[in-house]
């Protein structure tokens, strides 16, 4: 039996996918993924450049609003079994999370809150939007299906995520009670997909856009792939595009490529 050929599955939080369209559709040319999960779209799902997309050879499935947050799967063949949110989220709720099935993989995007400033009412936000997100996985996924959960999730994992970790040490991003959110996901049962692969520190996804930060090197890795066990069996390789934060007019986050066979 010939084996699957592998999935090129990426993610990206493109801070405003049509602001940033042309380098969308440049860089899915270049380095044409099977999967994207994109993140802060901030559109309205009847805005959303499907047309272009479509053009690219993507299928779309979105969940946005304007102005802020929103996210989206393109795929080279149709998604299904597609979800969009919490199940406990409100009228209104901030669009967030998008699921659906590609290629026998099921993928989950995720726009985890910022946090705003340590103790406010946002940073309870994003830590009780970590637990309803742990919830929704305990009652809705399998830890033994090949699953895997990608996004801009707002946390460095530990402090070789982190360019100065004595200057960011309780700041939100890095603080101790979110990165224990985080590892409850890894304790429901999925594992770090670029520390699969790679131990060293200096290997980040977001770069302010202040101060020159991403040509000094002050990088956060705080966009990521965690996968089921089933499925880091089958990963080999995640990267980070890092070429693209550079140029005119980049996002602040660098596109991130795993692939799986």
């Amino acid at each position: 039996m010939t084996p699957p050929a592998p999935l090129r599955i990426a993610t990206w939080n493109v801070n405003s996918v049509r602001a940033r369209l042309a380098r969308v559709l440049a860089w899915l040319e270049r380095q044409r993924p099977d999967i994207v999960c994109l993140q802060e779209t901030k559109v309205v799902d009847d805005d959303f450049p499907a047309a272009e997309i479509a053009a690219a050879g993507y299928r779309a499935v979105v969940f946005g609003q304007k102005t802020y947050n929103g996210v989206a799967i393109l795929a080279r063949e149709e998604p299904v079994d597609v979800v969009r949110g919490l199940p406990d989220d409100g009228p209104g709720a901030e669009r967030r999370l998008i699921a659906a099935t590609v290629g026998g993989v099921r993928v989950v995007g995720v726009y985890a809150p910022n946090g705003g400033e340590v103790g406010s009412d946002k940073y309870a936000f994003k830590l009780d939007w970590y637990r309803r997100l742990r919830a929704w996985l305990d009652a809705a996924c399998d830890p033994a299906a090949a699953l895997l959960i990608c996004g801009d999730f707002n946390v460095a994992p530990d402090d070789r995520d982190v360019y100065d970790p004595v200057a960011w040490r309780g700041q939100t991003l890095c603080t101790d009670a979110e990165r224990e959110a985080l590892a409850g996901l890894a304790a429901w049962g999925v594992v770090d997909g670029l520390r699969l692969h790679r131990q060293e520190g200096g290997l980040y996804t977001w770069w302010d856009y202040r101060a020159g930060a991403f040509h000094r090197g002050w990088g956060l890795r705080i966009d990521h792939f965690l996968l089921t066990h089933p499925l880091a069996a089958r990963c080999t390789a995640v990267d980070i595009d890092r070429d693209e934060r550079k140029g005119d007019k980049p996002s602040d986050h660098a596109p991130v490529i795993a692939t799986v066979g």
